[in-house]
Protein backbone atom coordinates (compact mmCIF):
# COMPACT_ATOMS: atom_id res chain seq x y z
CA UNK A 1 0.00 0.00 0.00
CA UNK A 2 1.36 3.41 -0.91
CA UNK A 3 2.08 6.23 1.45
CA UNK A 4 -0.08 9.32 1.25
CA UNK A 5 0.14 12.93 2.31
CA UNK A 6 2.47 13.41 5.20
CA UNK A 7 1.48 16.84 6.50
CA UNK A 8 0.72 20.44 5.59
CA UNK A 9 3.29 22.62 7.35
CA UNK A 10 2.83 26.14 8.67
CA UNK A 11 6.06 26.66 10.56
CA UNK A 12 4.75 25.17 13.85
CA UNK A 13 7.47 22.59 14.25
CA UNK A 14 7.27 22.80 18.02
CA UNK A 15 3.67 21.52 18.11
CA UNK A 16 3.16 18.08 19.54
CA UNK A 17 1.31 15.41 17.55
CA UNK A 18 -1.30 15.19 20.32
CA UNK A 19 -1.77 18.95 20.69
CA UNK A 20 -5.11 20.25 19.38
CA UNK A 21 -4.92 22.28 16.21
CA UNK A 22 -5.71 25.94 16.96
CA UNK A 23 -4.63 27.77 13.86
CA UNK A 24 -6.42 30.70 12.31
CA UNK A 25 -7.25 30.34 8.62
CA UNK A 26 -4.69 31.96 6.34
CA UNK A 27 -4.86 32.84 2.67
CA UNK A 28 -1.64 33.03 0.73
CA UNK A 29 -1.07 33.98 -2.84
CA UNK A 30 0.90 30.92 -3.87
CA UNK A 31 1.81 27.46 -2.55
CA UNK A 32 3.99 24.57 -3.53
CA UNK A 33 3.31 20.88 -4.05
CA UNK A 34 5.92 18.16 -4.14
CA UNK A 35 5.32 14.66 -5.51
CA UNK A 36 7.90 11.91 -5.46
CA UNK A 37 8.07 8.13 -5.29
CA UNK A 38 9.43 6.36 -2.23
CA UNK A 39 9.03 2.95 -0.62
CA UNK A 40 5.42 2.64 0.59
CA UNK A 41 4.42 2.45 4.23
CA UNK A 42 1.44 0.82 5.80
CA UNK A 43 -0.70 3.92 6.48
CA UNK A 44 -0.33 7.68 6.32
CA UNK A 45 -2.76 8.21 9.20
CA UNK A 46 -0.91 6.47 11.98
CA UNK A 47 -1.22 7.79 15.52
CA UNK A 48 1.74 9.19 17.49
CA UNK A 49 3.93 9.49 19.39
CA UNK A 50 6.61 7.92 17.20
CA UNK A 51 9.51 5.81 18.40
CA UNK A 52 12.47 7.37 16.61
CA UNK A 53 14.75 4.52 17.66
CA UNK A 54 12.77 2.22 15.42
CA UNK A 55 14.53 1.45 12.15
CA UNK A 56 12.47 2.86 9.28
CA UNK A 57 11.76 0.26 6.64
CA UNK A 58 9.06 -0.21 4.00
CA UNK A 59 5.72 -1.19 5.53
CA UNK A 60 6.93 -0.14 8.98
CA UNK A 61 4.17 0.88 11.39
CA UNK A 62 3.62 3.37 12.85
CA UNK A 63 4.99 5.65 10.16
CA UNK A 64 7.06 8.71 11.08
CA UNK A 65 5.38 11.75 9.49
CA UNK A 66 7.90 14.19 10.95
CA UNK A 67 10.89 12.25 9.64
CA UNK A 68 9.26 11.90 6.22
CA UNK A 69 8.55 15.64 6.13
CA UNK A 70 12.16 16.47 6.99
CA UNK A 71 13.38 14.04 4.32
CA UNK A 72 11.13 15.68 1.74
CA UNK A 73 12.38 19.14 2.69
CA UNK A 74 16.02 18.03 2.45
CA UNK A 75 15.29 16.50 -0.94
CA UNK A 76 13.82 19.81 -2.09
CA UNK A 77 16.92 21.67 -0.94
CA UNK A 78 19.17 19.16 -2.70
CA UNK A 79 17.08 19.44 -5.85
CA UNK A 80 17.31 23.22 -5.72
CA UNK A 81 21.11 23.10 -5.48
CA UNK A 82 21.57 20.58 -8.27
CA UNK A 83 18.73 21.61 -10.61
CA UNK A 84 17.75 25.22 -9.86
CA UNK A 85 15.85 25.56 -13.14
CA UNK A 86 13.19 23.12 -11.88
CA UNK A 87 12.05 25.63 -9.30
CA UNK A 88 11.33 28.18 -12.01
CA UNK A 89 8.15 26.30 -12.91
CA UNK A 90 4.84 27.69 -11.57
CA UNK A 91 4.48 24.85 -9.08
CA UNK A 92 7.55 26.02 -7.18
CA UNK A 93 7.09 29.78 -7.49
CA UNK A 94 6.16 31.73 -4.39
CA UNK A 95 5.15 35.39 -4.42
CA UNK A 96 6.73 36.66 -1.23
CA UNK A 97 5.65 40.25 -1.88
CA UNK A 98 1.97 39.48 -1.38
CA UNK A 99 2.12 36.72 1.20
CA UNK A 100 0.75 37.37 4.65
CA UNK A 101 2.66 34.41 6.13
CA UNK A 102 5.24 31.78 5.11
CA UNK A 103 4.12 29.52 2.24
CA UNK A 104 2.14 26.42 3.00
CA UNK A 105 3.73 23.18 1.81
CA UNK A 106 2.18 19.77 1.26
CA UNK A 107 4.40 16.76 0.64
CA UNK A 108 2.88 13.84 -1.27
CA UNK A 109 4.39 10.42 -1.97
CA UNK A 110 3.24 7.91 -4.54
CA UNK A 111 1.50 7.69 -7.90
CA UNK A 112 -2.10 8.77 -8.46
CA UNK A 113 -3.37 5.18 -8.55
CA UNK A 114 -1.63 4.26 -5.30
CA UNK A 115 -2.82 7.39 -3.50
CA UNK A 116 -6.37 7.06 -4.84
CA UNK A 117 -6.58 3.43 -3.73
CA UNK A 118 -5.26 4.34 -0.32
CA UNK A 119 -7.85 7.12 0.08
CA UNK A 120 -10.62 4.82 -1.19
CA UNK A 121 -9.69 2.15 1.36
CA UNK A 122 -9.63 4.78 4.09
CA UNK A 123 -13.16 6.01 3.32
CA UNK A 124 -14.39 2.42 2.76
CA UNK A 125 -14.99 2.48 -1.02
CA UNK A 126 -11.82 0.61 -1.96
CA UNK A 127 -13.64 -2.32 -3.62
CA UNK A 128 -15.52 0.05 -5.96
CA UNK A 129 -12.43 2.04 -6.92
CA UNK A 130 -9.90 -0.75 -7.40
CA UNK A 131 -11.21 -2.14 -10.74
CA UNK A 132 -11.51 1.38 -12.14
CA UNK A 133 -7.92 2.19 -11.27
CA UNK A 134 -6.74 -1.09 -12.81
CA UNK A 135 -8.42 0.02 -16.05
CA UNK A 136 -6.82 3.49 -15.62
CA UNK A 137 -10.26 5.10 -15.35
CA UNK A 138 -8.94 7.68 -12.92
CA UNK A 139 -11.76 10.21 -13.33
CA UNK A 140 -14.44 7.63 -12.57
CA UNK A 141 -12.48 6.44 -9.54
CA UNK A 142 -12.04 10.01 -8.31
CA UNK A 143 -15.76 10.67 -8.72
CA UNK A 144 -16.58 7.78 -6.37
CA UNK A 145 -13.98 8.96 -3.85
CA UNK A 146 -15.30 12.52 -3.80
CA UNK A 147 -18.92 11.38 -3.40
CA UNK A 148 -17.89 9.33 -0.37
CA UNK A 149 -15.57 12.03 1.06
CA UNK A 150 -18.20 13.18 3.58
CA UNK A 151 -16.87 10.26 5.62
CA UNK A 152 -13.80 12.40 6.42
CA UNK A 153 -15.89 14.69 8.64
CA UNK A 154 -16.07 11.88 11.17
CA UNK A 155 -12.42 10.76 11.18
CA UNK A 156 -10.28 11.37 14.30
CA UNK A 157 -9.13 14.95 14.70
CA UNK A 158 -5.42 14.26 14.27
CA UNK A 159 -6.07 12.38 11.00
CA UNK A 160 -8.42 15.00 9.55
CA UNK A 161 -5.84 17.36 8.03
CA UNK A 162 -3.70 14.63 6.49
CA UNK A 163 -6.75 12.92 5.00
CA UNK A 164 -8.11 16.10 3.45
CA UNK A 165 -4.67 17.07 2.15
CA UNK A 166 -4.51 13.78 0.28
CA UNK A 167 -8.03 14.25 -1.10
CA UNK A 168 -7.23 17.79 -2.23
CA UNK A 169 -4.07 16.61 -3.97
CA UNK A 170 -5.99 13.92 -5.84
CA UNK A 171 -8.66 16.37 -6.96
CA UNK A 172 -6.08 18.84 -8.24
CA UNK A 173 -4.62 16.08 -10.45
CA UNK A 174 -7.96 15.82 -12.24
CA UNK A 175 -8.53 17.21 -15.72
CA UNK A 176 -11.60 19.04 -14.39
CA UNK A 177 -11.12 19.78 -10.67
CA UNK A 178 -14.02 22.25 -10.63
CA UNK A 179 -16.72 19.58 -10.44
CA UNK A 180 -15.00 17.98 -7.44
CA UNK A 181 -14.09 21.11 -5.47
CA UNK A 182 -17.70 22.19 -4.96
CA UNK A 183 -18.80 19.02 -3.09
CA UNK A 184 -15.57 19.03 -1.07
CA UNK A 185 -16.13 22.65 -0.01
CA UNK A 186 -19.72 21.74 0.76
CA UNK A 187 -18.59 18.92 3.04
CA UNK A 188 -16.22 21.26 4.86
CA UNK A 189 -19.15 23.59 5.51
CA UNK A 190 -20.90 20.82 7.43
CA UNK A 191 -20.18 19.98 11.09
CA UNK A 192 -16.99 18.08 11.88
CA UNK A 193 -18.57 15.50 14.15
CA UNK A 194 -15.26 14.11 15.41
CA UNK A 195 -14.11 17.51 16.71
CA UNK A 196 -16.88 19.86 17.85
CA UNK A 197 -14.33 22.11 19.60
CA UNK A 198 -11.79 22.51 16.81
CA UNK A 199 -14.03 21.74 13.85
CA UNK A 200 -14.02 25.32 12.59
CA UNK A 201 -10.22 25.53 12.61
CA UNK A 202 -9.81 22.16 10.90
CA UNK A 203 -12.31 22.97 8.16
CA UNK A 204 -11.02 26.51 7.59
CA UNK A 205 -7.46 25.21 7.25
CA UNK A 206 -8.63 22.69 4.65
CA UNK A 207 -10.44 25.41 2.70
CA UNK A 208 -7.34 27.60 2.89
CA UNK A 209 -5.25 24.72 1.57
CA UNK A 210 -7.50 24.38 -1.48
CA UNK A 211 -7.28 28.11 -2.12
CA UNK A 212 -3.51 28.23 -1.72
CA UNK A 213 -2.74 25.20 -3.91
CA UNK A 214 -4.59 26.64 -6.89
CA UNK A 215 -2.52 28.81 -9.18
CA UNK A 216 -2.68 32.50 -8.36
CA UNK A 217 -4.58 33.38 -11.54
CA UNK A 218 -6.79 30.27 -11.56
CA UNK A 219 -10.48 31.33 -11.81
CA UNK A 220 -11.38 28.38 -9.56
CA UNK A 221 -9.99 30.44 -6.71
CA UNK A 222 -13.10 32.62 -6.98
CA UNK A 223 -15.39 29.63 -6.28
CA UNK A 224 -13.28 28.52 -3.34
CA UNK A 225 -13.07 32.01 -1.88
CA UNK A 226 -16.84 32.39 -2.19
CA UNK A 227 -17.23 29.19 -0.16
CA UNK A 228 -14.74 30.53 2.39
CA UNK A 229 -16.76 33.74 2.78
CA UNK A 230 -19.97 31.77 3.32
CA UNK A 231 -18.20 29.45 5.76
CA UNK A 232 -16.89 32.47 7.72
CA UNK A 233 -20.39 33.97 7.73
CA UNK A 234 -21.89 30.68 8.94
CA UNK A 235 -19.56 30.61 11.95
CA UNK A 236 -19.55 34.36 12.68
CA UNK A 237 -15.79 34.76 12.30
CA UNK A 238 -15.69 37.79 9.99
CA UNK A 239 -12.71 39.33 11.80
CA UNK A 240 -10.54 36.49 10.48
CA UNK A 241 -11.53 37.32 6.91
CA UNK A 242 -11.41 41.11 7.12
CA UNK A 243 -7.59 41.56 6.83
CA UNK A 244 -7.60 39.62 3.52
CA UNK A 245 -10.28 41.77 1.90
CA UNK A 246 -7.71 44.39 0.92
CA UNK A 247 -6.58 41.96 -1.82
CA UNK A 248 -10.05 41.35 -3.23
CA UNK A 249 -9.84 43.80 -6.15
CA UNK A 250 -6.47 42.44 -7.26
CA UNK A 251 -7.72 38.86 -7.01
CA UNK A 252 -10.86 39.56 -9.05
CA UNK A 253 -8.72 41.19 -11.72
CA UNK A 254 -6.36 38.19 -11.83
CA UNK A 255 -9.28 35.77 -12.03
CA UNK A 256 -10.93 37.87 -14.77
CA UNK A 257 -14.20 37.67 -12.87
CA UNK A 258 -17.40 38.85 -14.55
CA UNK A 259 -19.36 41.70 -12.97
CA UNK A 260 -22.28 39.51 -11.98
CA UNK A 261 -19.97 37.11 -10.13
CA UNK A 262 -18.21 40.05 -8.48
CA UNK A 263 -21.57 41.36 -7.31
CA UNK A 264 -22.45 37.98 -5.78
CA UNK A 265 -19.17 37.95 -3.84
CA UNK A 266 -19.51 41.57 -2.66
CA UNK A 267 -23.07 40.93 -1.42
CA UNK A 268 -21.95 37.83 0.49
CA UNK A 269 -19.11 39.77 2.11
CA UNK A 270 -21.52 42.59 3.00
CA UNK A 271 -23.89 40.11 4.64
CA UNK A 272 -21.06 38.47 6.58
CA UNK A 273 -19.90 41.89 7.82
CA UNK A 274 -23.44 42.89 8.75
CA UNK A 275 -23.98 39.75 10.82
CA UNK A 276 -20.71 40.56 12.61
CA UNK A 277 -22.09 44.09 13.33
CA UNK A 278 -19.41 45.68 11.15
CA UNK A 279 -21.79 48.11 9.44
CA UNK A 280 -19.04 50.23 7.93
CA UNK A 281 -17.48 47.30 6.06
CA UNK A 282 -20.92 46.01 5.09
CA UNK A 283 -21.88 49.41 3.62
CA UNK A 284 -18.57 49.60 1.74
CA UNK A 285 -19.12 46.28 -0.02
CA UNK A 286 -22.74 47.10 -0.75
CA UNK A 287 -21.55 50.17 -2.64
CA UNK A 288 -19.03 48.00 -4.50
CA UNK A 289 -21.84 45.62 -5.44
CA UNK A 290 -23.97 48.52 -6.70
CA UNK A 291 -21.01 49.71 -8.76
CA UNK A 292 -21.04 46.48 -10.78
CA UNK A 293 -24.30 47.38 -12.52
CA UNK A 294 -23.80 48.82 -16.01
CA UNK A 295 -24.86 52.47 -15.88
CA UNK A 296 -25.53 52.42 -19.63
CA UNK A 297 -28.07 49.59 -19.32
CA UNK A 298 -31.33 51.06 -18.08
CA UNK A 299 -32.92 47.65 -17.64
CA UNK A 300 -30.03 46.57 -15.44
CA UNK A 301 -30.00 49.57 -13.10
CA UNK A 302 -33.78 49.42 -12.70
CA UNK A 303 -33.87 45.67 -12.15
CA UNK A 304 -35.38 44.23 -8.99
CA UNK A 305 -31.96 43.17 -7.68
CA UNK A 306 -30.47 46.63 -8.26
CA UNK A 307 -33.36 48.40 -6.55
CA UNK A 308 -33.32 45.99 -3.63
CA UNK A 309 -29.60 46.51 -3.00
CA UNK A 310 -29.94 50.29 -3.46
CA UNK A 311 -32.74 50.45 -0.93
CA UNK A 312 -30.74 48.36 1.50
CA UNK A 313 -27.69 50.62 1.17
CA UNK A 314 -29.85 53.74 1.58
CA UNK A 315 -31.51 52.48 4.75
CA UNK A 316 -28.12 51.52 6.15
CA UNK A 317 -26.72 54.99 5.41
CA UNK A 318 -29.69 56.74 7.00
CA UNK A 319 -29.64 54.86 10.30
CA UNK A 320 -25.83 54.66 10.66
CA UNK A 321 -25.05 57.07 13.55
CA UNK A 322 -21.67 58.18 12.19
CA UNK A 323 -22.46 58.49 8.48
CA UNK A 324 -23.12 62.06 7.38
CA UNK A 325 -21.88 62.01 3.78
CA UNK A 326 -24.38 60.68 1.24
CA UNK A 327 -22.70 61.84 -1.97
CA UNK A 328 -21.05 58.48 -2.69
CA UNK A 329 -24.49 56.88 -2.53
CA UNK A 330 -26.39 59.58 -4.35
CA UNK A 331 -24.21 59.51 -7.49
CA UNK A 332 -24.89 55.82 -8.18
CA UNK A 333 -27.28 55.31 -11.12
CA UNK A 334 -29.11 52.52 -9.31
CA UNK A 335 -29.81 54.83 -6.35
CA UNK A 336 -30.90 57.64 -8.64
CA UNK A 337 -33.40 55.21 -10.16
CA UNK A 338 -35.13 55.03 -6.76
CA UNK A 339 -36.84 58.33 -7.65
CA UNK A 340 -39.13 56.28 -9.90
CA UNK A 341 -39.46 53.03 -7.95
CA UNK A 342 -39.35 54.45 -4.37
CA UNK A 343 -39.92 58.23 -4.61
CA UNK A 344 -40.43 58.69 -0.86
CA UNK A 345 -37.05 57.19 -0.07
CA UNK A 346 -35.47 59.33 -2.81
CA UNK A 347 -37.03 62.45 -1.26
CA UNK A 348 -35.72 61.51 2.18
CA UNK A 349 -32.23 61.00 0.71
CA UNK A 350 -32.35 64.49 -0.82
CA UNK A 351 -33.26 65.96 2.57
CA UNK A 352 -30.35 64.27 4.34
CA UNK A 353 -27.97 65.19 1.54
CA UNK A 354 -28.49 68.96 1.35
CA UNK A 355 -31.54 70.18 3.30
CA UNK A 356 -32.16 70.96 6.97
CA UNK A 357 -34.28 70.05 9.98
CA UNK A 358 -37.27 72.14 8.92
CA UNK A 359 -37.46 70.23 5.63
CA UNK A 360 -37.29 66.94 7.52
CA UNK A 361 -40.17 67.98 9.77
CA UNK A 362 -42.22 68.99 6.72
CA UNK A 363 -41.48 65.57 5.22
CA UNK A 364 -42.82 63.85 8.35
CA UNK A 365 -45.99 65.88 8.25
CA UNK A 366 -46.47 65.19 4.55
CA UNK A 367 -45.86 61.44 4.97
CA UNK A 368 -47.36 60.92 8.41
CA UNK A 369 -46.63 57.47 9.82
CA UNK A 370 -44.37 56.49 6.90
CA UNK A 371 -41.14 56.48 8.94
CA UNK A 372 -42.66 54.22 11.57
CA UNK A 373 -44.14 51.96 8.90
CA UNK A 374 -40.72 51.52 7.28
CA UNK A 375 -39.25 50.74 10.72
CA UNK A 376 -36.88 53.70 10.66
CA UNK A 377 -35.90 55.20 14.02
CA UNK A 378 -37.25 58.75 14.11
CA UNK A 379 -35.13 59.72 17.13
CA UNK A 380 -31.91 58.71 15.35
CA UNK A 381 -32.94 60.42 12.12
CA UNK A 382 -33.88 63.62 13.92
CA UNK A 383 -30.61 63.70 15.84
CA UNK A 384 -28.59 63.20 12.66
CA UNK A 385 -30.63 65.90 10.91
CA UNK A 386 -29.90 68.39 13.70
CA UNK A 387 -26.16 67.75 13.40
CA UNK A 388 -26.31 68.16 9.63
CA UNK A 389 -28.32 71.38 10.02
CA UNK A 390 -25.66 72.71 12.41
CA UNK A 391 -22.97 71.93 9.80
CA UNK A 392 -24.94 73.76 7.09
CA UNK A 393 -25.43 76.76 9.39
CA UNK A 394 -21.69 76.94 10.12
CA UNK A 395 -20.82 76.67 6.44
CA UNK A 396 -23.22 79.45 5.42
CA UNK A 397 -22.16 81.97 8.10
CA UNK A 398 -19.84 84.54 6.45
CA UNK A 399 -18.36 86.13 9.58
CA UNK A 400 -17.62 82.74 11.22
CA UNK A 401 -19.51 83.68 14.39
CA UNK A 402 -22.86 82.04 15.16
CA UNK A 403 -24.92 83.40 18.06
CA UNK A 404 -26.46 80.87 20.40
CA UNK A 405 -29.92 82.15 19.46
CA UNK A 406 -29.38 81.31 15.78
CA UNK A 407 -28.21 77.79 16.64
CA UNK A 408 -31.20 77.20 18.91
CA UNK A 409 -33.60 78.40 16.22
CA UNK A 410 -32.08 76.26 13.46
CA UNK A 411 -31.92 73.12 15.60
CA UNK A 412 -35.29 73.80 17.27
CA UNK A 413 -33.88 73.23 20.76
CA UNK A 414 -33.82 75.32 23.96
CA UNK A 415 -30.94 77.78 24.12
CA UNK A 416 -29.71 75.94 27.22
CA UNK A 417 -28.98 72.88 25.05
CA UNK A 418 -26.90 74.74 22.45
CA UNK A 419 -23.56 73.95 24.07
CA UNK A 420 -24.41 70.25 24.27
CA UNK A 421 -25.28 70.14 20.55
CA UNK A 422 -22.12 72.10 19.76
CA UNK A 423 -20.02 69.47 21.52
CA UNK A 424 -21.84 66.71 19.62
CA UNK A 425 -21.27 68.32 16.21
CA UNK A 426 -17.58 68.80 16.98
CA UNK A 427 -17.28 65.16 18.06
CA UNK A 428 -18.92 64.14 14.78
CA UNK A 429 -16.10 66.07 13.01
CA UNK A 430 -18.59 68.11 11.02
CA UNK A 431 -17.39 71.42 12.48
CA UNK A 432 -14.35 72.70 14.35
CA UNK A 433 -14.42 75.77 16.57
CA UNK A 434 -14.80 77.01 20.12
CA UNK A 435 -17.54 78.36 22.31
CA UNK A 436 -17.50 81.85 23.75
CA UNK A 437 -19.77 81.59 26.77
CA UNK A 438 -19.20 85.23 27.61
CA UNK A 439 -20.33 86.50 24.20
CA UNK A 440 -22.81 83.61 23.67
CA UNK A 441 -21.42 82.77 20.23
CA UNK A 442 -19.77 79.80 18.54
CA UNK A 443 -16.56 80.72 16.68
CA UNK A 444 -16.19 78.54 13.58
CA UNK A 445 -12.65 77.45 12.65
CA UNK A 446 -13.49 74.85 10.04
CA UNK A 447 -16.64 73.29 8.64
CA UNK A 448 -17.58 70.46 6.30
CA UNK A 449 -19.76 71.15 3.28
CA UNK A 450 -22.50 68.56 2.93
CA UNK A 451 -22.68 69.16 -0.82
CA UNK A 452 -20.57 71.31 -3.10
CA UNK A 453 -22.75 72.61 -5.89
CA UNK A 454 -23.44 75.95 -7.53
CA UNK A 455 -24.53 77.57 -4.27
CA UNK A 456 -21.35 76.47 -2.50
CA UNK A 457 -19.21 77.72 -5.40
CA UNK A 458 -20.86 81.13 -5.10
CA UNK A 459 -20.20 81.18 -1.36
CA UNK A 460 -16.60 80.17 -1.96
CA UNK A 461 -16.26 82.94 -4.57
CA UNK A 462 -17.61 85.48 -2.10
CA UNK A 463 -15.18 84.36 0.57
CA UNK A 464 -12.26 84.41 -1.86
CA UNK A 465 -13.18 87.99 -2.80
CA UNK A 466 -13.34 88.91 0.89
CA UNK A 467 -9.99 87.30 1.48
CA UNK A 468 -8.52 89.11 -1.52
CA UNK A 469 -9.80 92.42 -0.19
CA UNK A 470 -8.21 91.76 3.19
CA UNK A 471 -4.92 90.77 1.56
CA UNK A 472 -4.94 93.93 -0.61
CA UNK A 473 -5.47 96.05 2.48
CA UNK A 474 -2.62 94.29 4.25
CA UNK A 475 -0.33 94.84 1.25
CA UNK A 476 -1.23 98.53 1.17
CA UNK A 477 -0.53 98.92 4.89
CA UNK A 478 2.80 97.08 4.61
CA UNK A 479 3.90 99.16 1.60
CA UNK A 480 2.98 102.42 3.35
CA UNK A 481 4.86 101.33 6.47
CA UNK A 482 7.89 100.43 4.35
CA UNK A 483 7.73 103.82 2.59
CA UNK A 484 7.53 105.62 5.93
CA UNK A 485 10.57 103.70 7.15
CA UNK A 486 12.57 104.61 4.04
CA UNK A 487 11.66 108.30 4.36
CA UNK A 488 12.60 108.32 8.03
CA UNK A 489 15.94 106.67 7.28
CA UNK A 490 16.71 109.27 4.58
CA UNK A 491 15.77 112.10 6.91
CA UNK A 492 18.03 110.70 9.68
CA UNK A 493 20.92 110.29 7.22
CA UNK A 494 20.58 113.86 6.01
CA UNK A 495 20.55 115.13 9.58
CA UNK A 496 23.67 113.12 10.37
CA UNK A 497 25.49 114.42 7.27
CA UNK A 498 24.61 117.99 8.22
CA UNK A 499 25.98 117.58 11.71
CA UNK A 500 29.21 116.00 10.43
CA UNK A 501 29.67 118.77 7.86
CA UNK A 502 29.33 121.41 10.53
CA UNK A 503 31.99 119.64 12.55
CA UNK A 504 34.31 119.39 9.51
CA UNK A 505 33.94 115.62 9.33
CA UNK A 506 32.35 113.74 6.54
CA UNK A 507 31.42 110.14 6.51
CA UNK A 508 30.65 110.07 2.82
CA UNK A 509 33.09 108.22 0.49
CA UNK A 510 33.35 111.20 -1.91
CA UNK A 511 34.29 113.55 0.93
CA UNK A 512 36.89 111.11 2.20
CA UNK A 513 38.46 110.84 -1.25
CA UNK A 514 38.55 114.67 -1.57
CA UNK A 515 40.26 115.01 1.80
CA UNK A 516 42.85 112.37 0.88
CA UNK A 517 43.64 114.20 -2.42
CA UNK A 518 44.08 117.51 -0.60
CA UNK A 519 46.43 115.85 1.89
CA UNK A 520 48.61 114.41 -0.91
CA UNK A 521 48.81 117.84 -2.57
CA UNK A 522 50.06 119.46 0.64
CA UNK A 523 52.72 116.76 0.99
CA UNK A 524 54.01 117.41 -2.56
CA UNK A 525 54.20 121.17 -1.94
CA UNK A 526 56.19 120.55 1.23
CA UNK A 527 58.66 118.49 -0.76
Amino acid sequence: MASGVVRGTRGNSGRSEDDPVELEPEFYDEANTRTRSEPPVKSPFSPGPVDFSQVWTPYSYPCDPYRRSVEAILDCVSLKLTNPEIFDSPRFLTNYDNMAAPPQLIFVDGSFAELAQEMADYIQVGDQVKPLLEKEQNEAALDIIVKASHYLNSVPEKEFTAAYNLLIHLVLQSKDPKKYLQPICGNLGKPITSSPTHGFTLASNALSTIFNLLEQSNPLRYNVFLQIVRFIKQHGQFELLKPRLKNIDLWLEEWDTEEEAQRKLFVDIAEAASEASDEEESYHFLLKALGTFDRDEQDEITSEEAQKLSLRALRMALIAPHRFDFQDLRVLPTVQALSDSHPTYAQLLDIFTEQDLEDYNDFREEHEGWIEKEKLDHEKLQRKMRLLTFASLAASTPNREIPYANIAKALQVPIEDVEMWTIDVVRAKLVEGRLSQQQKVFLVHRTTYRVFGEKQWRELGTRVDQFKTVVDRLVTVVRKAQSDVDVQREREQQELDRKLANAGISDRPSDRRRQQTQQRQRTDDDD
